[in-house]
């Protein structure tokens, strides 16, 4: 499809981005062109915006960015056979290469040579992207874009809560950004006997409020540490679900975690953390579990069960609905923490 399109850039190594005037992307064999009926921000996407070491490291400009995205298939390229025109698809947006080592024991998710969507190629802030027919994941057509779009990082949530079984565990949640929002929803499907949350943002403490969560609490306010020992008869916490990647987060977590309790790690720190392994990890005897991404097809299969029946709603996780003119709002209200998910619609 010849022509040019709307989409957001990063047109320089520097702070900020821009909306530009770009082409539409070229369909290559095996590959689909989807028209975007929504695409939501990610942290990944607040990084590349505000230019910080990670994205400096990795991002070559100009780049397309954005990866979490639903919409309809426009155009298909040669040899593609499962998809047509007008399907309407979400998409796994870690393309494998399908050949490394853990690629071909079943863990995808963590393949060597794996190029990202929005991160490696043109991403989907903007009216058209094209990505490979084996990445696409169809959805139901009545399925609103905006729920479509955020199945992704929903999908991270669901890794790293039914990594392990939850069925009358205890769970702590740090953080209560959007996919902290999404695991306190997850783990109370999964049968969680109680799952408390901490946030230091008061926006996100009053989202995580309307969640069902337990205990919310604030770490600047509150002893947490005692909070949720308190809380747990003394015991501590079955499972931690760390999901902001701050240092005082982990040590609070680690801190509450039962003997012999399960930790799974999704949240990124932006510099190295020092964990005093001898006492919150080994004398514990804990299992540490670290989440990268979603596991390729087994996250997605578990999403589409939880969405379909009903057992997480996720519309209250969506606080905000934009034109795609207007993303410079949703970065900042991302890098501020004064929102739940934000979509852009272009």
């Amino acid at each position: 499809m010849p022509g040019k399109m709307r989409a957001v850039i990063k047109a320089e190594a520097a702070p900020g981005a821009e909306i530009a005037m770009v082409d539409i992307p070229k369909v290559a064999p095996g590959e689909v062109l989807v028209k975007v009926k929504a695409t939501s921000i990610c942290g990944t996407d607040v990084h590349i915006y505000e230019w910080d070491p990670w994205a400096r490291r990795r991002i070559k400009p100009p780049m397309v960015f954005g990866h979490e995205f639903a919409g309809e298939v426009a155009e298909v390229g040669k040899g593609v056979t499962t998809l047509e025109p007008g399907d309407h698809i979400s998409a796994e947006t870690h393309i494998v290469c399908g050949v490394c080592y853990q690629c071909r024991t079943g863990q995808a998710h963590i393949c060597e040579s794996v190029s990202i969507v929005g991160v490696d190629r043109p991403g989907s802030f903007a009216e058209y992207v094209s990505i490979p027919e084996q990445n696409a994941w169809l959805n139901p057509p009545d399925m609103p874009p905006e729920v479509a779009s955020i199945q992704e990082p929903f999908g991270n949530a669901v890794h790293s809560a039914l990594s392990t079984d939850l069925a009358g565990k205890t769970v702590l949640v740090t953080g209560c950004g959007p996919i902290g929002l999404m695991a306190i929803g997850i783990a109370k499907a999964a049968g969680a006997s109680a799952v408390y949350g901490t946030e230091v943002v008061p926006y996100r403490l009053e989202l995580a409020s309307r969640t069902g969560v337990d205990l919310v609490l604030n770490p600047k306010e509150t002893d947490v540490p005692r909070e949720i020992m308190t809380a747990t008869d003394g015991s501590g916490v079955d499972v931690l679900l760390e999901m902001s990647g701050s240092p005082s987060a982990m040590h609070e977590g680690f801190a509450v975690l039962r003997r012999g309790g399960y930790a799974a790690l999704l949240g990124i720190p932006s510099e190295p953390v020092e964990l005093d392994l001898t006492n919150e990890v080994i004398f514990k005897g804990a299992t540490v579990y670290g989440v990268s991404g979603r596991q390729i097809w087994r996250s997605w299969y578990q999403t589409k069960a939880l969405l379909s029946s009903g057992a997480v709603d996720v519309d209250p996780i969506i606080t905000h609905r934009l034109p795609l003119e207007d993303f410079e709002k949703g970065l900042e209200l991302m890098s501020r923490g004064q929102c739940g998910k934000v979509v852009l619609r272009p």
